[in-house]
């Protein structure tokens, strides 16, 4: 379910297409959905219908395995009147999982579990337990049994004080959920069309209704404001950051550390504070990363250093750092940045499509955009290729061993010649011979006892 307008969240975008861990909240539910290996995914969209739906073309197009389809409400009567606009497209023999777009923590085994609970022949809710659980449906049993469950503005003082509420989830053989479908009115405070009224129908036919229960309030915790966002983003990093650890990597601070896609860390894995990684990263044995660095979408072998401040970000391409490689402070490696071993990129260092093979050094205030530098190149500080001529990018070659001065300006395509050095504040345009020294730039003049203009006294 994905219709709801979110008003709380105060925002112009739909309340499910707002980001935890960097993903849409419910991107988050449909990779779950994906891990049951569901047929298909039914996405009820309502408010922000077109914006939530092209938002999501690109997940159908990544999980083809699960056929995902949209159907409207409108206008938003309640869940059992979303639930109702889904009614064709639901198979006869299917089991229906039926989940919301706002609660996007919820793991697949959780699921699994309900989904045997139901066994394709009951309805099979999930529910848990809250010390405060207002505002949420009570779940009333006769014993071992569910009989109802009573949304809080409908219920009595004493269904008020069940803690074991419903979660919004439940698991039900399609077969059986639609003629209840059928039969639901809006005969409540609200006004709505419950979906929670299906229970007494199930009740009502002699379906057994059970209760699959758990206590992970994390997996059923739904997003109405800024606030509730903001720490459901920070207890769901610090659980991600506490999985790390347990297999072995060392943190400065748990509390500060978000990942925000997919990391893969070797042994003895060092991370310091207020570090982001996102995409697909892989850290290997005893890599050290600093503080405050931003890594995307990269792999770094075994012994690199990340010095503090360092932006990695490989987007489609990747980024590669090879083994015992030094990184920054300050550096910034972008897409096609493939580093070999023991390479050093330091401080104001920026990398772009460019391949610095083993020992390469580009230690201060430099600029490698589309380049293969060979073994054991110093770039020297304030140095760039310029690699782009207003319409085409060219290539620049730096065989190796070659020194390349500072504030030199390589404008390719040129290749410099293995062995080769070029003088400080040079601008080569034509490639150079192996070993050479190369030189371009203008005569030194000095002019002897030269005296400076001086300042013209004011007026009065």
């Amino acid at each position: 379910m994905a219709a709801g307008k979110g008003t709380r969240m105060k925002s112009r975008l739909p309340k499910v297409l707002q980001r935890l861990a960097g993903v849409p909240l419910v991107q988050h539910v449909l990779a779950t959905a994906a891990q049951l290996q569901a047929r298909s995914a039914v996405v009820i969209t309502g408010h922000g219908a077109q914006e939530v739906e092209a938002a999501l073309s690109g997940v159908a197009a990544s999980s083809p395995e699960t056929a995902l389809r949209f159907v409207r409400q409108d206008p938003q009567l309640g869940t059992g009147h979303a639930v109702q606009q889904a009614v064709p497209a639901l198979a006869d023999d299917a089991l229906v999982v039926i989940l919301s777009g706002d609660v996007p923590l919820t793991q697949a085994d959780t699921l699994q579990a309900l989904i045997a609970a139901s066994g394709g022949t009951r309805l099979a809710l999930l529910t848990i337990e809250f010390t405060d659980p207002t505002g949420y449906g009570r779940i009333v049993r006769d014993g071992n049994q569910v009989k109802a469950i009573v949304e809080h503005k409908d219920a009595s003082d004493a269904q008020r004080a069940i803690r074991e509420v419903y979660s919004g989830i439940m698991a039900v053989p399609a077969r059986l959920l639609k003629p209840w479908l059928a039969r639901l009115d809006n005969q409540n405070v609200q006004g709505e069309y419950y979906l929670t009224d299906i229970v007494k129908f199930a009740v009502a036919d002699g379906v057994e209704v059970v209760a699959h229960t758990i206590t992970d309030a994390l997996q059923v915790a739904g997003i109405n404001s800024p606030v509730q966002l903001a720490e459901l983003e920070r207890a769901h990093q610090l659980r991600q950051a506490h999985a790390l650890m347990e297999q072995g990597v060392r943190m400065q601070d748990p509390a500060r550390f978000d990942l925000r896609g997919q990391l893969d860390c070797g042994q003895d894995v060092e991370i310091d504070v207020n570090c982001i990684f996102e995409g697909r990263v892989t850290l290997g044995e005893g890599v050290r990363v600093g503080a405050n660095c931003v890594i995307a979408n990269c792999t770094i072998a075994a012994g690199a250093v990340i010095h503090p401040f360092t932006h990695i970000d490989g987007e489609k391409l990747g980024v590669t750092v090879g083994e015992g490689a030094l990184i920054g402070p300050f550096a910034r490696l972008r897409p096609g940045a493939q580093l070999a071993a023991e390479v050093h990129i330091g401080n104001f260092v920026e990398v772009k499509n460019a391949t610095l093979a083993k020992g390469a050094k580009a230690n201060h205030l430099a600029y490698l955009g589309d380049a293969t530098v060979g073994e054991r190149v110093n770039f020297g500080a304030g140095s760039i290729t310029a690699n782009y001529d207003g319409a085409n990018k060219h290539r620049t070659v730096i065989e190796a061993d070659v020194h390349i001065g500072s504030n030199c300006v390589l404008i390719a395509p040129v290749t410099i010649g293995a062995g080769g050095t070029v003088g400080g504040g040079s601008t080569i345009t034509k490639s150079t011979e192996p070993g050479a020294l190369s030189v371009a730039r203008g005569k030194q003049v000095s002019i002897a006892n030269w005296a400076r203009p001086q300042k013209q006294p004011k007026s009065k």
